[in-house]
C-alpha cells in the first residue's frame, strides 16, 4: 500500500517510472543527464477547492562519493511541510540513495521518515550480482537491475524518450517497505507546459501507480520534465483522495547542461 506516510517525496520518485518481457534492455544506462553538486528544489502545492496553496517543498542534491571503494552519486532528497500544515499534518522526510555511476543501479538506500506521528526508518543494502536486497528487517529476493525510489528518478531522467511512441510503456523495478514493485511510464509525447517558475519545452508522461490510501491505483497522475539533456522534472499533478496536488520545480544549481527548454521565466 502506498499510504500518505510515504507520499511526500515517493510522489517525485514514481514519477520517474504493464511491464515489458525485457527488463534487461533497460540495465546499465550511462549517465548523460546530470552531475555530482546538482541541487533542485520542489514546491507541493494542494488544492480542495481549486485554490492551489503551498504546503511544503522537498530538495534533491546529489554529490560524488565512495561507497564499498566504488565511486558512487550519493543522492538525497529530503522533504519538509511548511509550518502553517505542520498543524495538520507535519513531515520531516529523508530518503539517500548511493547509486553506482557507471551502470546506475544502486547499493544502499535508506528511508527515515517521520510523518504525522508515523517514523519509519530502513537501511537497504543492494547485492545487485546476487539479485538480494538486506533491509533493516531481512534479507529479500529481487530482480535484477532494481532500482530505490530515489535511485530511480535520476535513472529515468537519462531515458532517450526519442527511442519510443507515444502510448509505449518504460517499465522499472523498484524496491521499497521490502516489497518489489513492477511499474512503468507511459510516454505521452512532447507539449508547452507552464508551472509556477516559467514556461518550458517538455517531454510528458503518466506513471503507473500503486492503489493506496491517498493516490488512486492506474495512471492518473501526469508528470513533465525538460525536453533538453537535463531531462528535469519540471511539474507533477494527481488527484488525490481528498483535492490535488501539483508539485513544481522552483529552482536549482549546477544542472549538467543548459536549462534550453525554458521558454519564459515567470
Amino acid at each position: 500500500m502506498i499510504r500518505y506516510a510515504k507520499s511526500f517525496l515517493l510522489v517525485l520518485g514514481l514519477c520517474c517510472f504493464s511491464p515489458k518481457p525485457n527488463y534487461e534492455d533497460f540495465c546499465g544506462i550511462k549517465n548523460t543527464a546530470f552531475q555530482a553538486d546538482e541541487q533542485v528544489t520542489m514546491k507541493v502545492f494542494y488544492s480542495t477547492l481549486g485554490a492551489y496553496i503551498g504546503a511544503g517543498e522537498a530538495t534533491f542534491t546529489t554529490t560524488l562519493e565512495r561507497f564499498n571503494g566504488k565511486a558512487v552519486y550519493h543522492c538525497v532528497g529530503e522533504g519538509k511541510t511548511y509550518s502553517f500544515f505542520d498543524n495538520f499534518f507535519k513531515v520531516r522526510d529523508r530518503y539517500e540513495s548511493y547509486i553506482d555511476t557507471g551502470s546506475l543501479v544502486p547499493y544502499k538506500f535508506i528511508r527515515n521518515v517521520d510523518e504525522g506521528g508515523y517514523k519509519k526508518y530502513n537501511n537497504v543494502t543492494f547485492n545487485q550480482g546476487a539479485g538480494t536486497a538486506v533491509s533493516t528487517n531481512g534479507v529479500f529476493k529481487v530482480p535484477n537491475c532494481i532500482q530505490d525510489v530515489v535511485s530511480a528518478v535520476y535513472y529515468a531522467r537519462n531515458i532517450n524518450f526519442d527511442n519510443y511512441k507515444v502510448n509505449d510503456k518504460i517499465p522499472f523495478d523498484m524496491f521499497l517497505d521490502d516489497e518489489v514493485y513492477h511499474l512503468y511510464i507511459r510516454y505521452m509525447g512532447k507539449e508547452k507546459v507552464k508551472t509556477r517558475y516559467g514556461k518550458f519545452n517538455a517531454i510528458k508522461f503518466k506513471p503507473l501507480l500503486v492503489k493506496g490510501t491517498i493516490f488512486e491505483g492506474g495512471e492518473k497522475m501526469t508528470a513533465w520534465v525538460s525536453d533538453d539533456p537535463n531531462h528535469l522534472l519540471l511539474r507533477v499533478e494527481s488527484p488525490i483522495s481528498v483535492g490535488s496536488i501539483k508539485v513544481d520545480m522552483m529552482g536549482y544549481r549546477n544542472l549538467r547542461y543548459p536549462l534550453s527548454s525554458l521558454i519564459k521565466v515567470n
